[in-house]
């Protein structure tokens, strides 16, 4: 029987890390912030998005909209923000993005999609007849 003795590596491999949640939502409230990573404000919009989509459709759902006036009004808004955040607020170069419309459909369709859960759920609970 021979026994195979096995050397074990010590050496650890150093990546890169990159910026802390708490950095990245710092950056994303500061105005014209440095953007280093193009994925890391691309996240921050998606996110953005998220959490808009999450807002309105409580909203929508307390009040009692229905049809297409809470579809068009979620996008315009939606769109509408988003857009004077990355113009306005951060001044970021869109071309450094693909394009405005690259950005503007990073997370529509999850924003979107959360939206229509909440509006949903939030109507027919509170305003549905039985």
């Amino acid at each position: 029987m021979s026994t195979v003795v096995r050397k074990r590596n010590t050496e650890k491999s150093v990546e890169p890390v990159g910026p802390t949640v708490a950095e990245t939502f710092s950056r994303a409230l500061t105005s014209e912030a440095k953007w280093t990573d193009k994925d890391e404000f691309l996240d921050v919009i998606y996110w953005m998005r998220q959490i808009l989509g999450v807002l309105l459709g409580l909203v929508w759902g307390l009040l009692p909209l229905k049809g297409i006036l809470g579809l068009a009004l979620f996008v315009a808004i939606n769109v509408i923000i988003t857009y004077v955040y990355f113009t306005s607020f951060q001044k970021v170069d869109e071309e450094e993005y693909g394009g405005l419309s690259e950005i503007l459909k990073e997370g529509l369709m999850t924003s979107f999609s959360s939206f229509l859960v909440l509006w949903i759920l939030i109507y027919s609970s509170l305003h549905a007849e039985t």
